[in-house]
């Protein structure tokens, strides 16, 4: 696929909860802010899928990486579970989940945190990426949705 823009849509079981599209909060911030699309609360020392509701569609030769908001962890003793999620191009539209991106919290405190609806909880930044040279040509298709490349 040969796209040239980059954007944010929700996906179709959330066109009509009231979410909002990730947005750069300052004129030169790089991130841009993902919120919570459903109010959770997340146990202690357990992992959460927590939705945003929210699809991206890029270039091919580009990543989506999701970082914590650097608040998150002082506030609310949560971080993301992988460190950083990696959203690549076909992820959009997948068949499994729509592209549906989801942030895996950690929550490494000892007491139940709550994520509110609407609550910034990651950045997303777009970044290029290189392939190496010898590479063999690849020619998959993705099948699986989160956590799955085929």
């Amino acid at each position: 696929m040969n796209k040239t823009n980059r954007f944010f849509e929700k996906v179709s079981s959330y066109q009509n909860q009231g979410i909002n599209l990730p947005q750069r909060q300052t004129k030169f911030s790089a991130g841009y802010d993902f919120e919570a699309a459903q109010s959770m609360e997340i146990p202690p020392q357990t992992v959460i899928l927590v939705p945003t509701g929210i699809k991206a569609s890029f270039p091919w030769n580009e990543v989506l990486l999701i970082y914590v908001r650097s608040s998150l962890p002082l506030k609310k003793q949560l971080t993301l579970a992988n460190g950083v999620g990696v959203v690549d191009s076909d992820y959009y539209n997948n068949l499994q989940n729509e592209g549906h991106i989801f942030i895996a919290l950690y929550n490494f405190s000892k007491n139940p945190v709550k994520v509110c609806k609407g609550e910034r909880i990651a950045q997303g930044i777009f970044q290029p990426f290189f392939q190496i040279t010898q590479e063999k040509e690849n020619n998959f298709a993705r099948k699986g949705g989160f956590g799955s490349t085929k």
